[in-house]
């Protein structure tokens, strides 16, 4: 098995080889040469580009070369304001201060070679983030120029204002320009990295999460690209209290979030939209830019929920100078994935810009299925500038995706995981699901003045879900055999949904407040079922024998759960960002929905009717003793309407969630590293229970609860040197109900103690400059199986290996996972996790 391991990295490496050999002696042949060169000459060490030493150096080594800005953020210091500019891949800026000048009020800095790739928008703004600054606007001034303007309260600012880049600091203010130091080492690493300095799940405005009152993580794009993820669940392994749900015969991605489920209750987002159905679909990496999760209730902002936390997908955007990118993975179990990423303007102005993301992806999966897994995404984005006041971006995703329906293995008669073969299937070999999922929306945004601006989107998601399996039943007796049932689920969800908010910057006195007020209209509609053969079929799990012949979809002649369905929600929230002083801030809001849902029960031959309001509020409170920490507190609520009915035949109240948190948030390294400490209690109330006088109804008196600390930490230690780790502790059972043999029961998918962390080191200077190795550990305890809550799946400890070397516009990577080829579970209905696996990529950008 070692050598059949090591035969695997062979074949990648030597893959990946060609294609950087063949890149190389391109880039060469087409390199000047005098009569009699070689190419072998070209690559001779001594030759290789030394690390700068000084300004002078620097300025000329990157004086032709288009840097993108991905991030900016704002730190209040002790003698005024620092604007902070994060580059992809740390590269640096040219910053030159014979560029900066002064009109009227407002401090202007012109920054050269330079294009804004903000995930957010085409520009950042923020309004009064002191009380002699008014306004603190970053913009595209043409193709390969970026400006800041720093506007002050009818004057010039009179404290001094930083604009700080690669560990570069300038005032922008006459009376206290200075030079840099003229001896500096490029170290080529910014804040920016691992670290996100911004987020917009937690508040629906782009608040430093410094500012934030309450738990949220965010997974930047290089970490997707260091652990060579593909898949969603992949990413989020990195964050504290996120842990995999049940995935429906590995055909969706599920989550568990502080114990409680985030996938079909609607806490997975796209941009801010809620998704429908989620159990129903997968997601892409190849258009995502980054993963913020914001534990604990958001229904203050989002509507029904519950209470653990949400996933929020934010997409690519649009850039302004031209950028082509192509990519490809191949590895073990016959993956190949390639992929592009084209972007740029349409228009010599450069206010008509596209995106272009697309992947396709074939393998054949570590289980003995016949059927592979095959799929097309494509990911087309428009953003139009339609005056310096208003934008305009239109986005469109499709998913075709087609795998084996795989319920992973059974039980042994014991109720034990089965001394089998991991890679055993135990449904049949041609078992199938097919996903459809189409997505297209707006969103319009124009800002009125300095201070106020209206956002106004919509967005359409349809998914379509087919399968045919044989569904094991978990009934497995001493001989080792088991009972299977042939179904099929076919499946059509859609949502339609707008948004309108309007955010505006005031200030009373000295107060500064950011202000949002919303309103939000969901409907979502869902057709279909499940249908079932009427006997069963047997196979013995330590001996199978597969080739049942498979009924004909006529002869699934028992409907369950066919029902149409349709939910209409409608919310109005209001929310006020308060800012006393630079160190004390008060997060203080609230919403009220009002849910209308329907349900035609086809199977049943019955329809139901529901209706309910609820209003949910949410306080926090940050303070910051010194500058680069925040100690923070909040209360929160979420609610979730209840499906059950009681013996008079009334639904029941609403389920409702109250969390109670504290924290605290602490930058380190002059910013590059943030530490994010918390702890929870999370109530849940009005769950349904069965009533005792009248056992075939429910009462609204169970309870569960979720208690835990997390710890998250991401960023860069040393320049080079960067790391994402979590630890979570979480104790999430049932504390009340009326059948008392629950009660003390754990949460399925929910294991007390996780952790992970994955480090990465990049050589800076010298021949092997671009040269970086990485490495992870990821363990998760023990948890409660999704489908028998008496069973109890083991821990486990993966770790991970990563290699990768970047150089002029081109990246090489492999990476290894599970490196020890540990057997484990990854979720509940007994689903393996994937084995020793080797997945290599090439990428080049023109």
């Amino acid at each position: 098995m070692q050598i059949q391991r090591w035969v695997e990295v062979s074949r990648v490496l030597s893959v990946l080889m060609a294609v950087t050999v063949e890149t190389e002696l391109t880039r060469a042949e087409a390199l000047p040469r005098s009569p009699g060169s070689s190419i072998a000459t070209v690559s001779e060490s001594n030759e290789l580009p030394q690390a700068s030493k000084t300004v002078k150096e620097w300025v000329a080594q990157i004086e032709a070369t288009t840097v993108r800005v991905t991030g900016v953020s704002l730190n209040s210091t002790d003698i005024g304001l620092e604007i902070v500019l994060q580059t992809a891949e740390g590269k640096a800026l040219l910053i030159d201060a014979t560029r900066f000048r002064s009109e009227g009020t407002r401090l202007i800095a012109e920054i050269p070679n330079a294009v804004l790739a903000l995930s957010e928008g085409p520009e950042f703004l923020a309004e009064d983030p002191t009380p002699d600054v008014t306004r603190v606007q970053v913009l595209q001034q043409d193709s390969s120029t970026i400006q800041v303007s720093v506007t002050g309260n009818e004057a010039l600012p009179n404290s001094e204002v930083i604009l700080s880049s690669g560990g570069i600091a300038y005032s922008l203010n006459p009376e206290f320009d200075e030079e840099p130091d003229e001896e500096i080492v490029v170290t080529g690493e910014t804040p920016e990295g691992y670290r996100v300095p911004n987020a917009s799940t937690a508040t629906r405005t782009d608040t430093p999460l410094r500012d934030i009152p309450q738990s949220i993580q965010v997974v930047p794009q290089q970490v997707l690209e260091d652990q060579q993820v593909t898949r969603l669940q992949e990413a989020l392994r990195n964050v504290s209290g996120v842990n995999q749900g049940n995935t429906f015969g590995s055909t969706s991605d599920a989550f568990v979030i502080r114990g409680f489920p985030a996938t079909s209750s609607g806490n997975i987002l796209r941009n801010g939209f809620r998704l429908p159905d989620t159990d129903l679909a997968f997601f892409d990496v190849a258009n995502i830019d980054r993963v913020e999760v914001l534990k604990g209730p958001a229904s203050v902002l989002y509507g029904n929920l519950e209470p653990g936390g949400v996933i929020n997908i934010v997409p690519k955007v649009p850039l302004a100078q031209p950028s082509y990118e192509v990519g490809l993975q191949v590895g073990s179990f016959g993956l190949v994935r390639p992929t592009l990423d084209f972007t740029g303007p349409l228009n010599s102005s450069g206010t008509l810009r596209y995106r272009l993301n697309a992947a396709y992806e074939r393998a054949s999966g570590f289980r003995d299925y016949d059927q592979n897994i095959e799929r097309y995404f494509i990911a087309p984005t428009l953003l139009w500038q339609i005056s310096d006041r208003t934008d305009l971006t239109l986005d469109l995703e499709y998913l075709n995706d087609e795998r084996p329906f795989d319920r992973g293995i059974v039980n042994d008669v014991n109720f034990k995981i089965p001394n089998i073969p991991f890679d055993r299937i135990i449904g049949e070999p041609d078992d199938v699901s097919r996903t459809e999922t189409f997505s297209i929306g707006y969103n319009l945004e124009h800002r009125f003045n300095d201070r106020w601006k209206l956002r106004n989107a919509f967005r359409y998601t349809g998914s379509e879900v087919f399968n045919y399996r044989a569904e094991p039943l978990y009934d497995t007796d001493e001989s080792g055999d088991t009972s299977r049932n042939f179904r099929s689920n076919d499946n059509f969800s859609a949502s339609y949904a707008f948004q309108t908010n309007v955010v505006g910057n005031v200030t009373t006195g000295t107060i500064r407040h950011t202000i949002l007020a919303g309103v939000d209209w969901l409907r979502n509609t869902r057709t279909g079922g499940q249908r079932r053969f009427p006997g069963s079929t047997t196979l013995n799990i330590f001996d199978p024998i597969y080739g049942t012949p498979r009924p004909a979809l006529s002869e699934l002649t028992r409907n369950f759960f066919t029902r149409d369905t349709r939910s209409d929600l409608i919310g109005f929230y209001l929310q006020d960002q308060i800012a006393f002083t630079d160190n004390l801030k008060l997060l203080v809001g609230g919403r009220f929905d009002i849910v209308d849902q329907f349900s035609d029960e086809i199977w049943l031959d019955t329809t139901t009717e529901q209706y309910d309001t609820a209003f949910t509020p949410r306080v926090g409170i940050v303070y910051q003793p010194i500058q680069p920490l925040s100690l923070y507190a909040s209360y929160s609520r979420s609610f979730s309407p209840n499906a059950s009915t009681n013996a008079a035949g009334d639904f029941l109240d609403p389920e409702r969630g109250t969390q109670y948190e504290v924290g605290l948030r602490g930058e380190l390294a002059n910013g590059r590293l943030m530490v994010n400490l918390a702890a929870y209690d999370i109530t849940k109330t009005n769950v349904a229970t069965q009533d005792r006088d009248n056992p075939d109804f429910s009462v609204a008196t169970g309870e569960v609860r979720s208690q835990g600390i997390e710890l998250d930490v991401i960023g860069e230690i040393l320049p080079g040197w960067r790391i994402i780790a979590s630890y979570a502790y979480n104790d999430a059972r049932v504390t009340e109900d009326n059948d008392s043999s629950r009660v003390g029961l754990r949460l399925q998918d929910a294991p007390h103690n996780t952790f992970s962390l994955w480090s990465t080191y990049e050589i800076q200077t010298g021949t092997l400059q671009g040269l970086g190795f990485g490495a992870g550990v990821f363990y998760v305890g023990d948890r409660i199986d999704g489908f028998i809550p008496s069973v109890t799946l083991e821990e486990y400890v993966r770790v991970d290996l990563g290699v990768f070397y970047r150089r002029d516009n081109w990246r090489v990577a492999l990476n290894i996972k599970n490196l020890l080829n540990k057997e484990y579970i990854q979720s509940g209905f007994y689903n393996p996790g994937e084995p020793f696996t080797v997945v290599g990529s090439v990428s080049i950008t023109f």
